[in-house]
């Protein structure tokens, strides 16, 4: 299942850098995830430190 960003982002980057298909990416407030990319491996949640990646 494909994970999308909340709005509890806080831009920190983290989770783009974690991705292992670049699935993530800056939008114009916060970060977003492509979900015809991301392959539901949960490393974007592991590492934000506000969890706002969360399942779709």
């Amino acid at each position: 299942m494909a994970y999308k960003i909340s709005d509890a982002c806080i831009s920190c980057g983290a989770c783009a850098e974690n991705c292992p298909v670049a699935a993530i990416s800056q939008g114009d407030t916060q970060y977003n995830i492509d979900p015809d990319t991301c392959i539901g491996c949960g490393g974007c949640a592991e590492v934000c430190p506000v969890g706002a990646p969360v399942e779709d």
